[in-house]
């Protein structure tokens, strides 16, 4: 399967895909701090899309050139005001259902501003890290909007009601220590924020796939569970995992002493 963002690239999307399954896609529209639209966002949804779908993608590295988002471009939205589009169907909201679909490690990279879908998206990926440049917002109130992303559920869920209600509600600027408080961000990086968050997905990738899907599913199960039934559901998983060919593999190269190979499973 080919990579229409590498074969056929969206101006503003600039998509590389190395030799360990990296897929890293770059918003790259600094001049306006990487706001999106239409198109743009369409560029998006069809890389996540195609990245889940081709077994030669491992993990997706998502950044931005200089800033990582400075959300809907609002020129653009004006403009789709006008549509007849149904608004769940609006391009943003594509971008949004297929991070929170992706079924693999979802990494991202935050530099500067990460405003309106530039903070919500991260509710949707695997690992985020940042540095001390970064600057998020959920601006929807002042723009007389509503939240979205699924925020209104995820993040009272990662930061408590409260903290939840504050950086929604107030639509403020919030800082990166804040963002990590509440679950938005991993680690606040101080060398190189985006060769830190290249070095974690490289590491995933060296994880046999179908491993890391089942477990990135099992830590997005949202369905309603008691304890004793996420046991025996892990349980199950574990199972099928200790009968396949990758522990096998993982057992080989311990006794052999050397590093396993699990693309040979791919």
């Amino acid at each position: 399967m080919s990579l229409t963002c590498i074969t056929q690239p969206h101006a503003n999307l600039v998509a590389t895909l190395d030799e360990s399954g990296v897929l890293e896609l770059v918003l790259n529209r600094p001049e306006r701090k990487n706001a999106l639209f239409g198109e743009f966002y369409i560029a998006v949804e069809q890389a996540l899309i195609e990245a889940d779908q081709d077994p030669s993608v491992r993990v997706v590295l998502l950044r931005g050139e200089q800033d990582f988002s400075a959300g809907n471009d609002l020129q653009d939205f004006a403009a789709a005001l006008n549509s007849d589009t149904p608004t769940v169907e609006g391009p943003p909201f594509r971008v949004l259902r297929a991070a929170a679909a992706f079924s693999k490690p979802l990494v991202v990279a935050v530099r500067g501003v990460a405003i309106g879908i530039g903070t919500t998206i991260l509710l949707h990926a695997d690992l985020v890290y940042c540095d001390s440049t970064a600057k998020f917002q959920m601006p929807f109130l002042s723009l007389g909007l509503t939240p979205e992303g699924a925020s209104t559920l995820l993040l009272p869920q990662r930061a408590g009601y409260l903290k939840a209600a504050e950086l929604i509600l107030l639509a403020e600027i919030f800082s990166p220590e804040t963002a990590v408080s509440a679950g938005l961000v991993n680690q606040i990086v101080t060398e190189d924020v985006y060769a830190h968050a290249r070095a974690k997905a490289l590491k995933l990738t060296q994880f046999p796939t179908v491993s890391v899907k089942a477990t990135k599913a099992m830590l997005r199960d949202e369905a309603p569970t008691t304890v004793i039934g996420r046991i025996n559901s892990e349980a199950h998983t574990f199972g099928e995992r200790v009968k396949s060919p990758a522990m096998l593999e993982a057992l080989t190269a311990f006794k052999e002493k050397r590093a396993p190979n699990y693309r040979q499973f791919d």
